[in-house]
């Protein structure tokens, strides 16, 4: 059964999504909507990885129930140079390019959330399908807010 594989890929997919979001919320401080609801999008993510982690073991899948929980230090120096610029034009174009990458990582998480539920259901696996349920439309809202961001985003910062 390749369920554990999924659940593998998928954990990693969380991970990944909620380091991009703590990054794309360091980078963009001073966008406030951004900063603030980027780390609650995070944190969604993080908690799906410990879920997933507790799930693992059902499939004899060793997955870490620690989530990625902020940025390296050369991380954040990086995206402290970063803030520096400030309303620079260029940093505009940075976060269009931010959310499209948080756009397209949320899309992916949503896909694997809904290969694993229609495991689930094949399995007839009513746990599994409940929790599918329970953290699927989080990924969908995720994908939602960054493009919402972008559409409001990009008139403003690419005509003026």
């Amino acid at each position: 059964m390749k369920v554990g594989l999924l659940l593998q890929e998928l954990h990693r997919d969380e991970n990944d999504l909620a380091h991009e979001l703590l990054r794309v919320c360091e980078r963009h401080r001073s966008d406030h909507e951004v900063h603030h609801v980027g780390r609650d999008l995070a944190r969604w993510s993080q908690e799906h990885v410990r879920i997933l982690a507790a799930l693992g073991e059902r499939f004899d899948v060793t997955l870490d129930h620690d989530p990625v929980d902020d940025l390296t230090g050369a991380e954040r120096l990086r995206e402290k140079a970063g803030e520096l610029l400030g309303r620079r034009p260029e940093s505009g174009l940075l976060l269009l390019r931010d959310l499209r990458e948080v756009y397209l990582k949320a899309s992916g998480v949503s896909v694997d959330w809904e290969m694993l539920g229609q495991a689930a259901q094949a399995l007839k696996d009513n746990a599994l399908l409940k929790t599918v349920r329970r953290c699927h439309p989080d990924a969908l809202r995720q994908m939602r807010w960054a493009n919402g961001k972008l559409k409001e985003s990009s008139p403003q910062i690419l005509l003026s």
